[in-house]
């Protein structure tokens, strides 16, 4: 294992570092992309969440698709997505995103949701629809799907896993400590749960946290250690970034060295894939999750 850098953070409301700077979204693929989700009236974490590396993404060809709204029945203190009371679920939802991905021409997509606690079934329905409406239309195509937890409802879960995506997603975010600041309505050792359970079924899982929280070194380390131990395979690292002054503020800016040296933990710790930088997020690169 690595020795520890000494830390080279920027700490407190500071003006973002230099490696945090992306570029403005721009060419033909961008534009490609962003005409089919309004056309078919879709929504994107991409765009929800205020991801920086939409641009590079969306230049690519590629998109995270979110269903079941735009609206979350959570306030995760980290989270751009709106909070409230969500719209009825729709139905056609699942088709659109299936024509939507063929019409990208995507090899690998990923689907991610909004938390719908108003639901019997947290949304586990649609979910297995619409993976299994992009396997009919798109049989080519893999995913990716980036659950919620479900309240912990095995069942529910269960008609996810039966629709077996090639990789199952569910984030911690943060460590063990700071969940219930950063979750509210989160458990840590349920998500946990959560990965055991899709890894069981034979799914390759995954999972992502934020750095810049307040965290140490070592409860990332010890984050690390209880990913392994419910069999995760694939783990994403990434800075956080306040999307709005109500959100929680940005304790730390990491610097690269230290991403650096997680993702070389992680590696000697046995996970397959590690993504640590200061602009990834969960389904940054992941195409090559699925390998």
């Amino acid at each position: 294992m690595s020795t520890i850098p000494e830390e080279t953070s920027v700490q407190g409301p500071q003006r973002k570092p230099s490696w945090l700077r992306v570029k403005l979204p721009t060419g033909e693929n961008y534009r490609k992309v962003r005409a089919i989700v309004s056309d078919h009236k879709l929504h994107t974490i991409c765009q929800s969440g205020n991801c920086p590396n939409m641009g590079e993404c969306w230049g690519e060809g590629t998109a995270t698709f979110m269903i079941l709204g735009n609206v979350c029945t959570r306030s995760c203190g980290f989270c751009s997505v709106a909070t409230g009371r969500p719209e009825a679920v729709d139905p056609f939802e699942p088709a659109r995103v299936a024509r939507s991905v063929e019409l990208m021409g995507l090899k690998h997509c990923v689907i991610t949701s909004v938390d719908r606690d108003d639901l019997d079934d947290g949304g586990a329905d649609i979910w297995a629809r619409t993976i299994r409406a992009v396997r009919r239309r798109c049989p080519g195509t893999t995913m990716e799907t980036l659950i919620p937890d479900f309240k912990g409802d095995r069942s529910a879960l269960a008609k996810v896993l039966t629709a077996a995506p090639e990789v199952l997603s569910h984030n911690l975010e943060t460590v063990r400590r700071l969940t219930k600041q950063v979750r509210v309505q989160a458990r840590y050792d349920r998500s946990l749960e959560v990965l055991m359970h899709a890894g069981r079924a034979g799914l390759r899982t995954k999972s992502g946290v934020m750095l810049g929280l307040g965290e140490t070194d070592l409860e990332v380390l010890e984050t690390m250690d209880d990913l392994i131990s419910v069999g995760v395979d694939v783990l994403t690292i990434g800075q956080y970034l306040q999307p709005t002054k109500s959100h929680l503020p940005v304790f730390e800016f990491v610097h690269p060295e230290r991403f650096a040296f997680f993702r070389e933990e992680g590696m000697a710790r046995g996970f397959r894939f590690v993504e640590s930088g200061p602009l990834v997020r969960s389904s940054y690169h992941a195409e090559k999750h699925v390998q």
